[in-house]
Order: C-alpha cells, then sequence, then structure tokens
C-alpha cells in the first residue's frame, strides 16, 4: 500500500494479505490517500522489491498497476538512456518513470501524456507526493470502477472491494482517465474529452459475498446452487414456455438466416459451452463449435454476418475472451454475452446480454456460476428452437417441467455430500485421476477435471470414454482414479463398458450415474446417484458431484481452497 500524508509512505511484503497486516501493525501510516494492490506476478519474481506499489526514481509519484504493458522493454531501455536506474524487474515501475519524466506539476497531464506511449492492457492508479489532493485513474482493457461516497471516493477493480463503503459506483469505460478528489470525480474519454459516465446503484449486499458459515467460500457457493438454478430462470421459465425478455428482439427472420454457431470462453465457461454445442446441434440443427478464446483470437475464423457469437465469461473482463468478441464484432457476427458481472465490458460490448443472476462469486475455483451458464445457455438455445418451430409443445411441456424441478434436484444431491466427503478421505493415495463421459458427459468430464486441478494439485485429465483405448488406458494403474461420469441414457452400455475396462487394469472408480442404473454398481468401487431428468438438463445437477469431489479431496489435502497456488479469479491478463 501507499499512504499519502504529511509525507509518502509505502509499505509492501511478499505473500497474503496477512502478511501485509502484520508488516502494518508496526507501522504509523495517516493519510487522506491511499492506493494499494495484490500482485499477480507477470514480470518478474513475486517478491517484496517487485510487490507494488512502485516509485518513481525521485520517490515523488507512487503507481499501481493490474495487467500487462506490452512495450515496457522499449521503454524501459529508453529511459535507462537517459540515465535512469530501476530497482525491480516489474513493468510497472517504468510507468512510474514515464509519468515522472513527463511531470510537471501537474499530475493529471503528466498521466495523460504516458498513456499516449503505454501499450497493453492496464489498469493504473497513480499519486504524487507533490499533489496531496487527489490521484488519477486510468482504465485500458481491464477492470476499473469508482465507488462514490460521501467526503470519500474509492477505487476498484471489482465491486465486492468496495461493497462495505458504498453501493453507488461508476463503470469506467475503456480509455478513462479520470481525476478523484475526496469531493468530485472527473472524468476524460480516450479522445480527451471530458465526459459524464453514469451512476450505477449495486443491489446485492455485502452479505451476500460472505462465507454464511461455510468454511470455505467454494462449499458455500456450491450449496447456493439450487438457489442459483431458480433465480436463473426467473422470468424465463413461465406459463408453461420458454421466454428470454432479452432476446426478443432478435427475429424469426434473421434466425432462419443464421448459417453457423460458435461458442468462446476460457476455462470453466470453455467448458459450458461445450455443453452449448451438444444441444445447439441437436435443436437448432446447424454446425457448431466451441473455441477457446485465447486461440480464437488469434485466428482467422471463416465467421460472417450470419454467424451466431457465444461470449460466455463469470466476470465479463476476461482479456483473451474479450479479443474474441471484438474480432468477431469486427466479422458481422451477431454476438450474444452470457455474463454473471452486470455492467462487465462483455456485458457492454456485446449485441444482447443474458445475465446469468449467479450472483457474487469470491472462490477462484468457479462453481455455482458454471451450473448458471450452462443452464442460460440451454434456455436461450430452447427459446430460439420454439421461435423456429423447431422444438414440439409436448417437448417444450416436458422440459419446462423438468427446469421447475432442478433446484429440488439440486438440493437432494446436496443433502447427500457426506457420501462425496466420506470417499474424497480415502483418496489421499491417488496419484492422478480421468474423467471419463460420453456426449454431454464428455462436457462434464472436463469440467470435473478441471476442478480437481484447480483447487487439489492432483493431475487430472477429462477425456471421451471411448478415446480411453488410444492411450490414457495405458496410464490406468492402481494408484488411478477414474470418475466415470454415466448419466446419458443413450450411451449409458458403451460407457460401462469403458468402466469394465479399467477395472480390468486394477484402476479405482467412481461412478456418477443416474437413480435406478443398477448395473454400474455392480462394476464400479463406488457409485453416487443424481436424480433423473431429461439427458438435456443433467449437466445442471450431474456436475455438483464432480465439484463436491474436488472440494473433499482438496479439504483432506490441508490445501487453500479458496485461493489456490497460481491461479486468479478474473484473469485480465493474456
Amino acid at each position: 500500500v501507499a499512504i499519502l500524508g504529511e509525507d509518502l509512505k509505502v509499505v509492501k511484503t511478499q505473500g497474503r494479505i496477512k502478511a501485509l497486516e502484520e508488516r502494518l501493525e508496526d507501522e504509523d501510516l495517516k493519510g487522506n490517500l491511499g492506493i494499494g494492490h495484490t500482485r499477480w506476478a507477470t514480470h518478474g519474481a513475486p517478491n517484496d522489491i517487485n510487490a507494488h506499489p512502485h516509485y518513481s526514481e525521485s520517490k515523488n509519484i507512487v503507481v499501481v498497476h493490474n495487467g500487462i504493458i506490452e512495450n515496457y522493454l522499449e521503454l524501459k531501455k529508453m529511459l535507462v538512456k537517459e540515465g535512469h536506474d530501476f530497482r525491480s524487474e516489474t513493468d510497472t515501475e517504468v510507468i512510474a518513470y514515464l509519468i515522472e519524466e513527463f511531470y510537471e506539476g501537474d499530475l493529471l497531464e503528466a498521466v495523460k501524456k504516458a498513456y499516449e506511449m503505454l501499450e497493453g492492457s492496464y489498469a493504473i492508479a497513480v499519486m504524487s507526493k507533490d499533489q496531496k489532493d487527489c490521484f488519477v485513474v486510468v482504465r485500458k482493457d481491464s477492470p476499473l470502477i469508482v465507488g462514490l461516497g460521501k467526503g470519500e471516493n474509492f477505487i476498484a477493480s471489482d465491486i465486492p472491494a468496495i461493497l462495505t463503503y458504498t453501493r453507488e459506483i461508476i463503470i469506467l469505460e475503456n480509455g478513462d482517465i479520470v481525476k478523484i478528489t475526496k469531493d468530485d470525480v472527473s472524468v476524460w474519454d480516450a479522445n480527451g474529452n471530458s465526459v459524464k459516465r453514469p451512476v450505477q446503484k449495486v443491489q446485492w449486499n455485502v452479505e451476500d459475498a460472505k462465507k454464511g458459515g461455510f468454511k470455505h467460500f467454494m462449499l458455500k457457493e456450491i450449496f447456493d446452487e439450487p438457489t442459483v438454478i431458480k433465480e436463473a430462470m426467473r422470468g424465463r421459465v413461465r406459463n408453461g414456455s420458454f421466454e428470454i425478455p432479452e432476446l426478443e428482439q432478435i427475429s424469426v427472420d434473421y434466425l432462419k438466416n443464421i448459417r453457423q454457431i460458435f461458442f468462446v470462453a476460457c476455462g470453466t465457461a470453455y467448458h459450458a459451452g461445450v455443453v452449448g454445442k451438444y444441444l445447439a446441434e441437436k435443436y437448432l440443427k446447424l454446425p457448431v463449435q466451441v473455441e477457446v478464446a485465447s486461440e480464437f483470437r488469434y485466428r482467422d475464423p471463416m465467421i460472417d454476418e450470419k454467424t451466431l457469437l457465444f461470449v460466455i465469461s463469470q466476470s465479463g473482463e476476461t482479456t483473451d475472451t474479450l479479443a474474441a468478441l471484438r474480432l468477431g464484432k469486427e466479422k458481422g457476427a451477431e454476438t450474444i454475452g452470457i455474463v454473471n458481472v452486470v455492467g462487465s465490458s462483455v456485458a457492454r460490448e456485446v449485441d444482447n446480454v443474458v445475465y446469468v443472476h449467479a450472483g457474487p462469486e469470491i472462490a477462484v475455483a468457479s462453481t455455482k456460476a458454471y451450473v448458471a451458464q450452462v443452464e442460460v445457455v440451454a434456455l436461450v438455445l430452447l427459446y430460439f428452437a420454439k421461435k423456429l418451430r423447431l422444438l414440439s409443445l409436448e417437448d417444450e411441456k416436458a422440459l419446462v417441467s423438468e427446469f421447475l424441478a432442478l433446484p429440488e434436484k439440486a438440493q437432494a444431491i446436496l443433502d447427500r455430500s457426506n457420501e462425496i466427503a466420506e470417499f474424497a478421505s480415502t483418496t489421499k493415495t491417488i496419484e492422478e485421476t480421468f474423467y471419463i463421459g460420453r456426449n454431454l458427459d464428455y462436457a462434464l468430464s472436463l469440467e470435473g477435471a478441471l476442478k480437481l486441478k484447480e483447487i487439489s494439485y492432483v493431475h487430472a485429465e477429462g477425456y471421451p470414454a471411448g478415446e480411453l483405448k488410444h492411450g490414457p488406458l495405458a496410464l490406468v494403474t492402481p494408484q488411478s482414479l477414474i470418475i466415470a461420469i454415466d448419466t446419458y441414457a443413450p450411451l449409458r452400455k458403451k460407457t460401462l463398458s469403458n468402466i469394465k475396462e479399467v477395472k480390468a487394469r486394477q484402476g479405482r472408480v467412481l461412478a456418477i450415474a443416474t437413480e435406478g442404473y443398477d448395473e454400474i454398481k455392480e462394476v464400479a468401487d463406488k457409485t453416487f446417484y443424481v436424480p433423473q431428468t431429461i439427458d438435456d438438463l443433467s449437466p445442471v445437477i450431474s456436475v455438483i458431484p464432480l465439484q463436491l469431489i474436488a472440494y473433499y479431496i482438496a479439504e483432506s489435502r490441508g490445501l487453500d481452497i479458496d485461493k489456490p497456488r497460481n491461479l486468479a479469479k478474473s484473469v485480465t491478463v493474456e
């Protein structure tokens, strides 16, 4: 942190926030201005020297920065030639030195000039020892909000950080430069024009972002899922029909003109897109591709105005996903955002946004947002199928009935979470895990494997069950755990055959199956049954035991579940 009072003081340390709190106990910090940052290392090792905030050479300017300065080496060489010495290995220190180069008593003007030379994606906050009444912030391709108080104002990269102090916020636009005092917020856009940004009021409560008696946020968020499922369909499943008010403007004529569908996303959201691919092919009878955004953005995909592009993101700020969205729009695609965070960059830039209403998700490993994403993607696709008369009234009625039953079925799974906890306690010798499934169960295998990797640090991979004999079977040993997802009725027998192949190699098998499928428990070491539902809706609830498996295995190993090593909640850098 940096505090500006009679003097400018910086205190920083490597490690968790607790380490900084302990360090601050010995400091006498008084002032009216302060900035701070928890650094995610992109340039330079995670240590005290590279930690933020960073001073300029004279220690007159201090900066915190989230993002990446792509041309920092070029700028650093220029500054070194002019006689400057750098203390750290970071790209952030270059910003402080560059601003000081332009500083002639007006911090705002110095920041504006430095901004013109910086390339990359970043959010920056700057203070000067000479100007004790203000700081300046810049937003370029990295999230930044302003919180408005009485006689005080705030900045943050995410809304929960300031909810304790205010619910009135300004979501800054790309390229905005802002001067902030305790009583005023002045904004200039990317073209240098003075502008007024709208003030929004946050409706959800800070209590929504607390643990609620659970040991970890992740477990609380898993147990939130019955409510999340209900909220995601609110206003969208009514009168025995599917209605998406946010998409009413998309006409039948336009939908008939669509020739292909793309889903683009990263991580867990990508796995929601895999579910979307199966459902879109089935119900809309169109060619569908699902793409990892970090790859898609650097290709030249065959997209045009007859392409429907779904962009899925919990935060709405994922850098690669935003870049993929912009590429799709450049090529003329109609874009639909499936987003959790209201007012986020994806939500503002897509042609149409459908919010998943999962509420704040604090744990790094996404759980309830995934459930809501899968559900909302299914709702949107079924709504389009209805508009195109590709969904019979009989099928719509059956699907609506099952949607309405999903919250209760999700709760029934959570009521038996102790079964998963007991099984997890027996896995301490497991060295690697394979998740297998077919069709929609394959999509779940990808997400289950990711969850286990993220929080338990056990090597895990998701495979189509039919691919076992094409390589992965060679890795199966008595120390292997195979989690077989077998809820997709049309291919149930085939997955059972794959389970038998694993057992023949002495692999240990946990099966996730639908109630009533008794044959599987004769083969698997342990079977966890999920309630029966229509196959196409099964991913919404069948992922819950997979999330619980990851959680309880990580807990049995004493790991930091909410903040796994090397990972961040919102990936706002490449």
